[in-house]
């Protein structure tokens, strides 16, 4: 903890009966990140098979905090539940199946104790990539994440991906507008954008859950995707219209 008895990163990690198989994440994150920090262990209800992991691993670490997600199942409200609850400056949102690279979050503090009011793992750039998983889901990702790049001038190459973190400053100065969950990360890369603020990056590899089953349903959150997506390239086009006046 700070002299304030604070933490400096806050993990929010949504969990869905994820059982056993979120303790190698957790200890993983534990082991990984050499800063003060707190594990928000998110769930929806009592019976989900991660509680009674999760609480057991609390009785082992103070760090980790199981968390009951108030504001209604799913995925959208555990991340917001844990973002509300979270007590640092900076707020790693990453997921429960051990496919993001825990090893990065140090890094990603540094760059936002830099200036960076986002920080992203990019899978799409040089020394980051992406193992297993459908593959008409990688290539929708990377396409849209690679366009938003070159045509919407998104800072970073991969603002799809949901392993970022956030400035609280910046986390105060928006309001969410995600409805359907894992497009929250494209909607807060596009407003931070638009709102010039600073972005950045860090290369990584994302590999696909071994164990469980992905929540992630691309039929029901592409209008989601689509919706912010479209909103950056207006921006841009905005953008452009005004410096051409100027």
């Amino acid at each position: 903890m700070t002299l304030e008895g604070l933490p400096q990163v806050s993990v929010v990690l949504p969990v869905y009966n994820e059982g056993e198989a979120v303790a190698p994440v957790i200890r993983g994150l534990l082991r990984c990140i050499h800063l003060p920090c707190e594990i928000l262990v998110v769930y929806d209800f009592d019976a989900d098979t991660t509680v009674p992991v999760a609480r057991a691993l609390a009785a082992e670490f103070p760090a980790v905090k199981p968390l009951r997600n108030e504001l209604g199942r799913g995925v959208l409200n555990a991340m917001k539940a844990g973002i509300a609850a979270a007590r640092a400056p900076y707020i790693l949102v990453t997921m429960a199946d051990g496919s993001d690279e825990p090893e990065l979050v140090d890094r990603m503090v540094e760059l936002a104790r830099d200036g960076a009011d986002v920080v992203a793992a990019s899978r799409y750039v040089s020394g980051g990539r992406q193992v297993g998983g459908p593959v008409l889901k990688r290539l929708m990702s990377r396409t849209a994440g690679l366009s938003l790049h070159w045509l919407a001038g998104v800072p970073i190459h991969d603002p799809t991906n949901n392993f970022k973190l956030y400035s609280r400053r910046f986390l105060d100065s928006v309001t969410i507008e995600s409805t359907a969950g894992f497009e929250l990360a494209l909607e807060l890369s596009v407003k931070a954008t638009r709102a010039h603020r600073r972005l950045a990056e860090v290369p990584t590899t994302w590999r696909d859950r071994t164990s469980g089953k992905s929540n992630f349903n691309l039929r029901k959150w592409l209008p989601h995707y689509l919706h912010w997506y479209l909103a950056a390239m207006r921006g841009r086009f905005s953008r452009s219209r005004t410096g051409d006046a100027a």
